[in-house]
């Protein structure tokens, strides 16, 4: 992992030395998966990884310039154990204070496993048809209050300590979907207290927001408590100026007595003042290079290249969440190969997916409709001598970037996606002037649309047509998009998000 001091221009807020970004602060990141889990090994001894999903990958890039406290879900009975301790990150002896907030089983299930997902991120990716889903039952009542609300409860009791502990102003950076009320419960907490003024609160949401109508499935208790938890940070992110307007129309609509500026991004709600703003995150563009160059990655681009050997490669590297879109690729792949078969047994698509939340059962019936649609397009279109598709299960970060390193094509054709980390990832280390193929309902369209192509991801046609372009593409063009890509992402690192929200901080007077 690289430690080095990050330079962003000459802003004297961001220079050199990192400490200066947070001078007379403590940080503490709030979110529900920790940057690493903790598991037994065959000899039994303890073994601790790097968690996956793209906002853990973009925080510990930030983990590795900056001293942080990290309160974060215990998930298992030796993360319970831990609680609380120093967790080095390297040899180099970088570290952070690591405190995993131990919930009852019962309790993260409703918040999780109920509300979280799949209410909550079905709603905000737009995949609910409101004709069979969602059904809100007394038992969906029931994780509300006894799961989501009670474990935002928790957390904002954890931070709560960590601010009144803090010897200076402590800046709060909670993250993501599962904490929208720990805000105003942690307002509440040191309402009365000399810690109330002393600290600054925001609240970066890593997926889209909706529009005010889809958010009106929620029931007004749900949809109000969420929306008077975020009007109690003083900095609100979203990944793109689409989410920020939803979101402003959104309390505008639902949440009485609200005072939206739109022209200034602002909220005035219960005597404070909330600034949305939008916030593309982004990648630790040096940590990447370095693990890319790695013995470890070498070996795992030799395994690869015998995988596809001469033919060309189309490459997807996600999460089997339906949102990902993942059959529609698989099936848009067949598309291309049927209105395109000079195509067939030159190219072969590989698709690294790792297994997500199959005990939520749309999820579980997801990554079975996916399986189907990859053995359709083998059965279909393969022979004895050539598999078209090939998929390759298991969270493995060094594997994933060693394939992304070989790609000709890499397909990211999220319904709704937040950011898409994996879009900016793969320009930056591929070595081959690979062409994204990028759907217009990510966030990273918004930075990345100039060099990619573009395409509706519902469109299985297009998507089809898009393959085929990228395959046949003039090298001159390959190249020149390649390294559009590769600029735009250099130049929007994961210490350029991080400066842009401290800018806004310092800027706003917090």
């Amino acid at each position: 992992m690289n430690n080095d001091k990050f330079a962003i221009g000459n802003d004297a807020l961001c220079g050199s030395d990192p400490e200066t970004l947070l001078s007379g602060r403590s940080l503490i990141v709030v979110s529900n998966r920790g940057p690493v889990g903790f598991s037994t090994a065959e000899d039994g001894s303890t073994q601790i990884h790097r968690s996956g999903g793209g906002l853990v990958t973009a925080l510990l890039g930030l983990a590795q310039n900056v001293d942080i406290t990290w309160i974060a879900s215990a998930l298992n009975d030796l993360e319970k154990e831990w609680g609380r301790g120093t967790l080095v990150l390297d040899e180099s002896g970088r570290s952070i204070d690591l405190h995993l907030v131990p919930l009852k089983q019962s309790v993260y299930d409703g918040y999780y496993n109920t509300i979280s997902n799949p209410l909550l991120w079905f709603l905000q990716h737009s995949m609910w048809d409101f004709v069979n889903g969602p059904t809100i039952t007394r038992d969906t009542w029931q994780a509300w209050e006894e799961g989501y609300v009670a474990a935002n409860y928790q957390f904002a009791k954890v931070v709560a300590q960590h601010v009144r502990a803090a010897p200076e102003r402590a800046l709060v950076m909670v993250q993501d979907y599962h904490l929208y009320l720990l805000p105003r419960m942690l307002r509440e907490l040191l309402r009365r207290t000399r810690r109330s003024k002393q600290f600054t609160l925001t609240h970066f949401v890593h997926i889209p927001w909706p529009g005010p109508e889809e958010l009106r499935i929620l029931p007004s208790g749900m949809r109000q408590a969420i929306l008077e938890g975020l009007t109690a940070v003083d900095v609100l992110g979203f990944q793109t100026r689409e989410d920020s307007l939803n979101f402003l129309r959104s309390v505008e609509s639902h949440l009485p007595r609200a005072h939206v500026k739109y022209k200034h991004g602002r909220i005035w709600y219960r005597n404070h003042a909330t600034v949305v703003r939008d916030f593309p995150i982004s990648i630790d563009v040096s940590a990447l290079k370095n693990l890319a160059e790695s013995a470890e990655a070498a070996e795992y681009r030799t395994q690869i290249n015998e995988i596809f050997k001469e033919e060309q490669l189309i490459l997807r590297v996600d999460r089997t969440e339906p949102s990902k879109n993942i059959a529609r690729g698989f099936q848009a792949f067949g598309e291309m190969l049927e209105l395109h078969p000079e195509h067939l047994g030159k190219v072969k698509f590989i698709a690294l997916l790792v297994p997500s939340r199959l005990d939520v059962d749309e999820y579980h019936t997801y990554h079975d409709e996916l399986m189907a649609a990859a053995g359709w397009v083998n059965s279909r279109y393969g022979t004895s001598e050539w598999e078209p598709v090939r998929v390759i299960l298991g969270e493995n970060y060094t594997r994933a970037v060693a394939a992304l390193q070989l790609y000709d094509v890499l397909l990211v054709n999220s319904i709704a996606d937040g950011m898409n980390l994996v879009a900016k990832e793969g320009p930056v280390i591929n070595q081959k002037d690979g062409v994204l193929v990028l759907s217009e309902r990510t966030g990273a369209s918004q930075q990345l649309e100039s060099g990619a192509l573009v395409i509706s991801p519902c469109d299985v046609y297009a998507t089809a047509e898009a393959l085929h372009q990228a395959l046949t593409m003039p090298a001159g063009e390959r190249q020149t998009r390649a390294n559009r890509l590769r600029r735009l992402v250099e130049e929007n690192d994961i210490n350029a998000w991080f400066c842009d929200q401290i800018r806004e901080i310092h800027r706003l007077g917090y």
